[in-house]
């Protein structure tokens, strides 16, 4: 635009100018809010606690990795396969989470049938209740079916928590897509199967990709179904270790940075990896045509 304008003569307006320079300040602005906390935390794994009491906010005397070398030297806490536990669970719960909230959106969608709103309504009050109210209910029923102590008792609510979020988000994505390519399909004799999985699905990549990975980021992050419904230390995720951490080493901050910073890590690198994939998909649905 700016290019076009250059070339018919056009000048950019003032009011123009300064409204970019403010959207720029703001964006700079957040991201310095994003940014430096984990540099902070980063820079502060290689301090002993004392040096963070003294001097939380200044660079580290001396790059020391003994606070990394701490975290595998005691053998009730296993940073790596708490990693191995949380990609497990994460991924069980993607992997379920997309399974059943694709199917369930493509039925919202696409068919017209009674009851249709009520379901629309209950998925959007299931996802205003709190988690601290079904924590209980949640136990007695995984206690009941045996899963407790289980990587199961875990990844089923999790699967059911999230489901909601994920319908409606791809609800809405597939609604925006053309019912020619789905009419075509049928006159060709395609199924109703055969159609989602020949049609929607590749053309659902980006809404599948971006609820996949929010969803992911949520499980990872998650501490209390794993703290309450999983007791067993060798299966614990990364998010209940780092809790053990903070409890082991009582005051020792330098353990507890570098356990921040290796347990960040991965949501780092899913996020730089996926970020144009995660708009994509937040915005492709947005506009229905």
């Amino acid at each position: 635009m700016s290019t076009l304008a250059g070339t018919l003569g056009i000048k950019p307006s003032r009011r123009s100018y300064t409204s970019k320079v403010f959207i720029y300040a703001l964006l700079i602005a957040w991201s310095c809010t994003t940014i430096l906390p984990l540099i902070w935390v980063l820079l502060n794994s290689f301090k002993s606690s004392e040096e963070i009491l003294t001097n939380a906010f200044g660079l580290p005397e001396a790059y020391r990795f003994i606070n990394y070398v701490k975290l595998n030297e005691y053998g009730n806490i296993n940073m790596m396969k708490g990693f191995l536990n949380s990609l497990i669970i994460s991924g069980s719960v993607v992997l379920g989470v997309a399974f059943v909230a694709g199917l369930a959106s493509f039925v919202l969608s696409r068919f017209q049938f009674v009851g249709k709103q009520l379901f629309h309504v209950l998925f959007v009050v299931c996802m205003l209740l709190p988690q601290f109210a079904v924590i209980i209910p949640n136990f007695i029923i995984i206690k009941e079916l045996g899963l407790n102590g289980t990587y199961l008792s875990v990844i089923l609510p999790q699967i059911a928590g999230n489901l909601s979020f994920a319908i409606i988000m791809m609800t809405g994505f597939m609604s925006s897509l053309p019912a020619e390519l789905e009419e075509a399909a049928v006159v060709d004799g395609a199924s109703i199967m055969k159609i989602y999985y020949r049609i929607i699905i590749p053309l659902c990549i980006p809404i599948f990709s971006t609820v996949s990975i929010m969803i992911f980021l949520w499980s990872y992050n998650e501490l209390l179904m794993p703290l309450v419904y999983l007791p067993i230390r060798d299966m614990q995720p990364i998010s209940v270790l780092l809790s053990l951490v903070s409890n082991a080493y009582g005051t020792d901050y330098g353990a507890m940075m570098a356990a921040i910073a290796i347990s960040i890590l991965p949501l780092l690198v899913l996020y730089m990896i996926s970020q144009e994939t995660v708009i994509k998909g937040l915005t492709a649905g947005a506009v229905k045509g």
